[in-house]
Formats: C-alpha cells, structure tokens, sequence
C-alpha cells in the first residue's frame, strides 16, 4: 500500500509541475501566473477539487507519442467563491503552450456537462496557441463539442472568460460565446489570425497587441467586456462579478447582509441637474447613490461610453443598471451604445437580475455614418431587448428623453413596471428649437414670435406632468428620494410573474 502512494503523489507532483520549472519560470518572467496559480487565487483557499489531472494526448504522429504530459495543457475542477460552487477550466500554456488536442477538449467538455447539470457558473481561464496541429481535424472537432456546450448553457448558467494570454484560432470563438470575456493589458491578446497571415494575406504589417490586445478589444471592437492591469487583479474582479451572479436561470438572485439605510433621502441630488439644460453631469454619480454603499461593478467602461452599464445592489441584492451617460456625446442614443446596452439588458433578463434604467437621452445620433452603419437595426436590438424582457424594471427620466430613444429607454409602453420622472424631465417628439423651427417655419424671421411659441413649446411639451396625465409616468419624484423610491419599488416586485408568448427562438435583429 505505502508503494501505491508513494507513487500516487509521485504522479500528482509530476502533474503539478506542469511543462516544467524552465517554462513555468519563462511565465512568470512574462508577468502571467500559471494555471495552477491562477486557480488558487480565484477559489477560495482549499476549495479546489481537480477533475482529470493524469489524463494524456493519445496522439502518436510527429514523434508526439514519446512527448507526453499530464493534464495535457489543461487544468480543470471545481471549487467555491465565498462558498459557493463555480467550475474552472484554465489553459496551461507551459503544457504544448496550451493549444487543445482530443483529450484536451474533452477535459474541458467534462466540466462543460458537469456545471450544467449542476446550474453553477463556469470560468475559463485562456491562455493557449490555438489547436494542436498535430492532432489535425481530432482537435477542430474538439473546439466544435466545446462550442456546442457553450451554445446550450447560454442563458441557463453565467459563463465567464478571462483571456489572461495569447488565444488565437479556434479558441477566440468559445469566449466570444460566454456572457462576459475580460483581458489582462499587455500580456493578453485574441484573434482570429496572427499577424504574420494576416502580414501574408492582406500584405498589413501590425503587432500582435495592436491587432488583438486588450486595449483594441475594449475600446474599439467591444469584443472584451474589461481590462485589468495583472492577473492578479483580474482574478480578484472576476471573484466580486461571481458574488454578484446567481448560480443559474433558476436560482435565486444572491443577496448580502446591506448596511446603508434605504430611508434615508440624499439631498445632494436636488443639486445633480444643472440649470443650464444643454450643460453635462456625471450620470455614474447617481448610480452609485442608488447602489448600496456605492458599488458598481460596470461592465465595458471603455466602450461606447455614452451609455452605462453594470451591476450593483439594492438592499443587498444584485440590480442590473443602464443609464444615458450626459458626458459623453450627450447622452444619445448611437449603434455601439445600443449593442452595448442590449446585450446588457438581455443578460439580466435571461438570469433574472431587476433592471434600474436611468434616463437622459436626446435621441438617436443622426449622420451617413450611423445610418450606413445599420443604426436603425442596432438601435432596433436595445429596443427588443427592454420590450422582451419580463425581470422587474424600473425607470427614472432625470432630464430629456426626447423621440424615439424615449420609447427605446425602458418606458411604460415596453412594460415597465414603475417609471418615474424628476421634476427636471422633459419628455417630447424633440426639444423646444427643433420643434419651434418646424412648426412655425413661417416666423423664423421675427426673433420674438420665436422666442414666444418656444416659451409656449417648453411650457405645454417639455415638463414630466404631460405624460404623467396620461400615466405614461407613475410618479413624479424628487431627485432625493431616488434610492427609497427604487428600493420599495423593487420590494413590491419580488413576485412579479411575466411570460412571453410561446416560442421556440425569438429572432432578434441580430
């Protein structure tokens, strides 16, 4: 028996170890963490149960038969963040530099099945060259089982991806699946081809962080939802954005202990609207007054930052917020801002997380370039996201909500539950000028005739009162009681039941 453990930890030490100390040293000199480490940081400590640790690539062309090693460039298990179950994957790029082979892929489709049957969330942390060639069409048709498990789970269990290195090839299609996909700046990097095919083919000489790193992908793309300085860091995020996720479409939204009073008004947002209409303020400002203890947790800051997007909490329960960002292009609504906040949207509602929309929206951003960028069609996205969403939402217009970003915004005519409005919202086809300068085209010539019929314009049109008569606005609220006012309203729908009509697919205009 002592021979049988003696070789048993023989064997797991062996496994530990990886592609080797030289690699694992060449690792962390690029400033990454191994797989193993990596793990060990997310989980909680000694939480980690490893699936599959010995298995081996079965490959016997190009002498890969005598060039064996354990795990096989994949680690993979469960554990717990803050006690409760997640499943991680995580690329071990010391191993064959963690491109996927057959036994690979089916470590990975284990753990795949195995959250799923179990509605836990699955974390994958990326760092690998893409298939192994040797292995041929064995690896193309393991990528193509783990898509598929990627496509089932969508929408039942939080799938997360953390692209902590390189992830080329076949690999860039499973995250760009998943919920979320965060990077590490300048160790990390995604495409579909390198630079040199992409130097062979289209003759472009670029490196590989300006064809594919974080920062491409964060700003211009949209492809990475965040960027974080380390692997550290990113793990560490990745820990708080898990606390706030439920486990799956039918658990319960996760709920902590809240320590801030939701009683208490804060009188600092009577002062948040400027009295000059056309003048910008921080919309940010007024969520993290909203979320408890002020903590936002926003997904793709980086992007299309006209419009906010993110997750916090309300009497300790996690909330989705989206919000028209005044500091930016005023706060219009444009095809980015849409996407962005449309898939937002629907990810809250596939996992059943509340909606607090706040809006300031001057409309749709107007010129060739949106318009031949398919405007109309992104714009069309967050309006089905919001109409076909059945969590709880609540609304508040803090100033404009002009045209057809007013209806796009969550409004009743969408089923929103409890849509309020400050005394400062103007709610209208468009603003005064606009309006005047079309209805009296005839008077353009005498500055005073002007001059009145926008008194008369902004009087009548641009004041909450106009579409509170006719209920499109349950309540005008002062800005100070923001938070009570979304706090009750969110207590009084914990029990909302909404379906839609039976469908096998909706067919959004993708």
């Amino acid at each position: 028996m002592k021979d049988v453990l003696v070789e048993l930890e023989r064997r797991r030490s062996t496994a530990r170890q990886g592609g080797g100390t030289v690699r694992i040293d060449a690792q962390h000199k690029r400033g990454k963490l191994t797989a193993r480490e990596r793990i060990d940081v997310f989980l909680d400590e000694g939480s980690f149960e490893e699936f599959d640790m010995f298995v081996e690539h079965r490959c016997a062309d190009f002498g890969m038969e005598n060039n064996k090693i354990a795990g096989d460039g994949v680690v993979t298990g469960w554990g717990t963040v803050n006690g409760r179950t997640v499943y991680v994957f995580a690329k071990d790029f010391t191993v064959f530099g963690g491109s996927l082979s057959e036994t690979h892929a089916q470590k990975i489709i284990k753990v795949q099945d195995m959250a799923l049957k179990n509605r836990a969330p699955i974390i994958g942390f990326y760092d690998a060259g893409g298939a192994r060639i040797q292995e041929g069409v064995a690896a193309l048709g393991g990528y193509a089982e783990v898509f598929q498990r990627n496509v089932l789970a969508s929408g039942v269990i939080p799938q997360i991806s953390v692209i902590m290195g390189p992830c080329a090839g076949g690999d860039v299609y499973s995250p760009a699946m998943t919920d979320f996909i965060f990077m590490v700046r300048d160790t990390s990097y995604m495409f579909v081809t390198g630079p040199d095919v992409v130097k062979t083919v289209t003759n472009e000489t670029v490196t590989a962080e300006e064809l594919g790193g974080a920062s491409i992908h964060s700003t211009k793309s949209s492809i990475a939802d965040g960027a974080f300085d380390n692997d550290v860091e990113a793990l560490l995020q990745m820990r708080r954005l898990i606390d706030l996720l439920p486990q799956s479409n039918t658990a319960e939204i996760p709920q902590i202990d809240s320590y801030q009073s939701i009683e208490e008004p804060d009188q600092s947002l009577d002062r948040l609207i400027p009295d000059n209409t056309h003048k910008p303020y921080d919309i940010k400002e007024l969520i993290q007054k909203t979320s408890d203890e002020g903590d936002f947790f926003e997904i793709q800051q980086d992007f299309a930052k006209n419009i906010v997007c993110g997750l916090g909490r309300v009497e300790g329960r996690t909330v989705g917020f989206v919000a028209n960002q005044p500091m930016v292009l005023a706060g219009v609504l444009d095809s980015d801002a849409s996407r962005k906040a449309a898939r937002f949207v629907r990810f809250c509602d596939c996992f059943g997380i509340p909606l607090v929309t706040f809006v300031d929206v001057p409309g749709f951003l107007p010129g060739t370039d949106q318009e031949y960028g398919g405007l109309i069609k992104h714009g069309a996205k967050l309006l089905f996201a919001y109409a076909e969403a059945t969590v709880p939402k609540v609304t508040v217009i803090t100033r404009k909500a002009f045209g057809g970003a007013y209806d796009v915004m969550a409004s009743k005519h969408l089923r929103g539950d409890m849509n309020y409005a400050w005394p400062t919202a103007q709610i209208a086809v468009m603003g005064a000028k606009g309006a005047v300068e079309i209805i009296f085209r005839k008077d353009l010539d005498d500055p005073e005739k002007i001059a009145a019929h926008t008194k008369m314009y902004e009087d009548r049109f641009l004041s909450p009162f106009v579409a509170a008569e006719r209920g499109y606005i349950d309540e005008v609220i002062m800005p100070h009681s923001t938070r009570p006012r979304i706090a009750r309203a969110l207590q009084m729908l914990r029990n909302k039941t909404l379906s839609n009509p039976w469908k096998k697919h909706d067919n959004i205009p993708l």
